[in-house]
């Protein structure tokens, strides 16, 4: 299960968070701001072959005590990070995969609209309907 699922521009800045314990928000704001490093890393490491892959999925980001960060970057190098519940083992890397293709295609829908300016926060509903049913999901 989820516990947090961000939506970060390509210059850094967070156009979506969402988490489910509110007590631990500012944990998880912490956790996805840290894990763009990462992504960072990862991205330069794949340099040109990042460019000629359809998938962009970075797979796991890092592991902490209690939560996992998972990563995707879109090709207009939007970051989507999820953190997930270590505690749920049944939890597989296809599983993580198709929770991300789903959530990139919300997105995709977001960007569609011709009411939304790129770059601003998004607060589309079907959106946020998206991520809370990803979040409740208990696979």
């Amino acid at each position: 299960m989820a516990v947090c699922i961000a939506v970060i521009a390509k210059e850094n800045y967070p156009l979506y968070i969402r988490s489910t314990p509110m007590e631990n928000e500012l944990k998880f704001h912490y956790m996805v701001h840290t894990s763009l490093d990462v992504v960072d890393e990862k991205i330069s490491a794949m340099g040109k072959a990042l460019v000629d892959q359809r998938e962009l999925y970075l797979g796991l980001l890092y592991p902490t005590e209690d939560y996992k960060v998972y990563g995707f970057v879109t090709n207009s190098k939007v970051k989507l990070v999820m953190v997930v519940d270590s505690s749920n083992t049944a939890l597989r890397d296809n599983e993580i995969r198709s929770m991300f293709r789903k959530l990139h295609n919300s997105y995709t829908d977001v960007m569609c609209n011709p009411f939304y300016n790129p770059g601003d926060r998004i607060q589309s509903r079907a959106f946020d309907n998206m991520v809370t049913s990803m979040m409740i999901q208990v696979c």
